[in-house]
Parts: structure tokens; C-alpha cells; sequence
């Protein structure tokens, strides 16, 4: 759906995930643009400072501790929003983890964790925003991925959870836009790998460190691309070249897209061992880790 331009520094913008990554460098990016701001995610003390730095420089924002998988959390984020800022313009449901290892060997517990923050933490967030966001024909922008479509072997369960964030997405658009006429709009946004510190906040099942396989966006192009959609709308945008290439490819020519992904495997893995970090990562708690980007993988050993 098209719709009239609404600048960023006149918007209030819910961001969940914002403690890190993609969702870090977007409230950083947005801040810098006017836009007030409602940070959301489990690391407390990382958004408090976020909103401090952000008001310091003649900002506003305002930090909002939950966890995405509880629809009573975000109900309550809501209302904070509405409280602090008088009206939701743009919602931005970016939180997500992800597990690495073979899916006949993660458990059902971190299987169901995965899906209770990328999938119902994207369900929870979007019906938290709704009837805020019908008020203003306000924006609806969730977080997938190139794996919305295409998959990855190790990730599995990341995969299937993004593909279950896009038909929700997509079903859930063609009842805002097409039925109901309501004036929100949904994008769904569908990066590449990006170099985020998304490999050491996931489950590791593996025998070594994860890792994204190259080549890795920028965080920022994403951020770019979100802060696009809640100024002019959008239906779906890939975000990197990869990104473009494995969902076409996943789609029209499948088989050739399963070799292709078969090979992914083994550029998933650093060469350290597992044991240099929590295996645990920020599956069932915070990250903490308060960065926009990645830690570099070492020289493999000559």
C-alpha cells in the first residue's frame, strides 16, 4: 500500500529488540532523524543508557524492559508508549534468536523457546500495536528474513520461524489493506546475513563457535531499509544482494536453492571450540551485549 510520506521526526516509534544489532543501530539511526522512541528488549541496563545517551543529545526516548514472548509485557509497552508520547506511529517488531545445530538434536524446549520470541514475539507485538496503529493509519513493520523463504541447514528451526513470521505477516496485511481498508501498513523486511552479534546471542549445539556465512550487510543498510517503511510504507523488502538471490532462487528453481544451502553448512562455524563462549547464549536471558556489530571470527590456524 502507498501512503503519504510521514517524516521520522514526527513519529513515535516502538522498537523491539533495540538492545542490539539490527534493532540497535535502527533506534540509534532514528533518534539521529527526530523520531521519539520507545526501546524494547530483556537488557534493561543496556536500553536504559541507550535512552539517557539518546536525551542527552536532545532526543527523546524512553526504555521499556519486556520480553516479546509475553503478550501481557507488550500490552503494557503499549500503553507506556500511548502514556509517554500520546500515540504509536510505527511499531517495529525486530526482537529474534536464533539456534544453532541439527534439528533431530535440539530439544523441544529451545525449539519452543526459538518460537516464542521470533514467531509469538512478532504475533504479540503486532496485536499489542493495532488498535493504536488504526487510530493514525500508522505502520506495522516486522523482521524476517532471506529465510522467510529460502532455509538454512543448522538453523533450521530460525528458518521455520521466519517463515511462520511471513505468513502471518502476509495474511495478516491482506486483512489491514485489502479487507478491511484500515489504513495500516504492513512490510515485511527480509535481510541477507547481517554482521549483528546474532551468532553469539544464539543456542549452540555445535562443536564449534557459529558464525553467518559471508558475505555479511551492513546493519545500518537494514536499519535504512526499516526506517524507510515507517516513513512511505512497503508491502516486502530484501535487503542485500544475497538476500534477492536466494529467495528468487528458492522459488524458481528449488533444487538447484537446496545444493546451494547444503554448502552453507560447514561456513557456519568458526574455527574455535564451542567452549570459549555460553553455549546457552540469550535463548532464556538477556544478551547484554549493547553492540550494533558482530565480534570479527579469528584467523583460521596456519
Amino acid at each position: 500500500m502507498s501512503k503519504p510520506d510521514r517524516p521520522l521526526d514526527q513519529q513515535v516509534i516502538v522498537i523491539t529488540g533495540a538492545s542490539s544489532g539490527i534493532g540497535l543501530c535502527t533506534a540509534q539511526r532514528a533518534a539521529q532523524q527526530g523520531a521519539s522512541l520507545v526501546l524494547v528488549a530483556r537488557s534493561g541496563d543496556v536500553l536504559r543508557a541507550l535512552a539517557e545517551d539518546i536525551k542527552a543529545q536532545g532526543g527523546h526516548a524512553v526504555a521499556a524492559e519486556a520480553d516479546v514472548a509475553d503478550r501481557e509485557q507488550l500490552d503494557r509497552v503499549a500503553l507506556l508508549a500511548v502514556g509517554h508520547f500520546g500515540r504509536i506511529d510505527t511499531w517495529v517488531n525486530d526482537a529474534g534468536i536464533s539456534i544453532y545445530g541439527r534439528l533431530d538434536e535440539v530439544s523441544e524446549a529451545d525449539s519452543r523457546r526459538l518460537f516464542d520470541t521470533n514467531f509469538w514475539g512478532v504475533v504479540n507485538g503486532s496485536l499489542a500495536a493495532l488498535p493504536y496503529l488504526k487510530l493514525v493509519k500508522g505502520t506495522l513493520v516486522n523482521v524476517g528474513s532471506e529465510v522467510s523463504d529460502a532455509v538454512i541447514p543448522l538453523q533450521g528451526m530460525y528458518s521455520a520461524s521466519k517463515h511462520a513470521v511471513k505468513g502471518f505477516t502476509d495474511a495478516l496485511r491482506v486483512e489491514l489493506e485489502d479487507v478491511d481498508k484500515s489504513g495500516v501498513t504492513v512490510t515485511l523486511i527480509q535481510p541477507t546475513a547481517v554482521d549483528t552479534p546474532y551468532p553469539e546471542h544464539a543456542r549452540n549445539y555445535m562443536d564449534k563457535e557459529p558464525k553467518l556465512p559471508t558475505p555479511m550487510i551492513d546493519p545500518l543498510q537494514v536499519a535504512e531499509a526499516i526506517l524507510k517503511a515507517a516513513v512511505s510504507g512497503g508491502r516486502d523488502v530484501k535487503v542485500g544482494g544475497m538476500a534477492v538471490m536466494n529467495t528468487v532462487l528458492s522459488k524458481v528453481l528449488p533444487s538447484v536453492a537446496d545444493r546451494m544451502s547444503a554448502k552453507q553448512a560447514e561456513r557456519q562455524q568458526k574455527h574455535e571450540s564451542a567452549r570459549v563462549r555460553d553455549p546457552e547464549g540469550a535463548l532464556y536471558r538477556a544478551g547484554n551485549s549493547g553492540r550494533t556489530h558482530g565480534i570479527p571470527a579469528k584467523e583460521a590456524p596456519h
